[in-house]
């Protein structure tokens, strides 16, 4: 069985469903919304809007609050520990950034689209693009 980080955002209905599918297959998966020792991590907790703050306020929070370093070392750490990256779409740039570092670090990735998607050239770099979770149910067999 493989061992997942599933890279998506907090703001994608499908990703608790996903990790839970993929769980009853029996694969090990990293939900970074509830991370083994560890809350989910926030820019509220660290006292940021991110929709309001500026580029100096974003890097000096990033840089030196000890929240952040946790919630980045917890994801880095499922980062390494899996062997396949899942990419749930619709995300914003961490999630592609966690699939760049693994495909990168030369892991399995695997991107999961649905219709009304933009499509990205960039895509290609994962090694497998699926439509529906029962091609990703599939793929995670192999």
């Amino acid at each position: 069985m493989a061992r997942i980080y599933l890279a998506s955002s907090w703001r994608n209905p499908h990703q608790p469903w996903m990790v839970d599918l993929l769980r009853q297959d029996g694969h090990q998966v990293y939900d970074f919304r509830n991370p083994p020792h560890s809350t989910g991590f926030s820019w509220s907790d660290i006292g940021l809007d991110a929709k309001a703050c500026t580029a100096e306020e974003y890097r000096h929070a990033l840089l030196t609050h000890p929240r952040a370093a946790q919630g980045f070392n917890a994801d880095f750490a499922a980062m390494r520990w899996a062997d396949t990256c899942l990419l749930v779409l619709p995300c914003g740039r961490s999630a592609h950034l966690e699939l760049g570092w693994m495909a990168g670090a030369g892991k399995r990735t695997v991107i999961l689209t649905q219709d009304g998607e933009e499509p990205e050239l960039m895509a290609l770099l994962a090694d497998k693009i699926c439509i529906s979770p029962d091609e990703v149910r599939q793929e995670m067999r192999r």
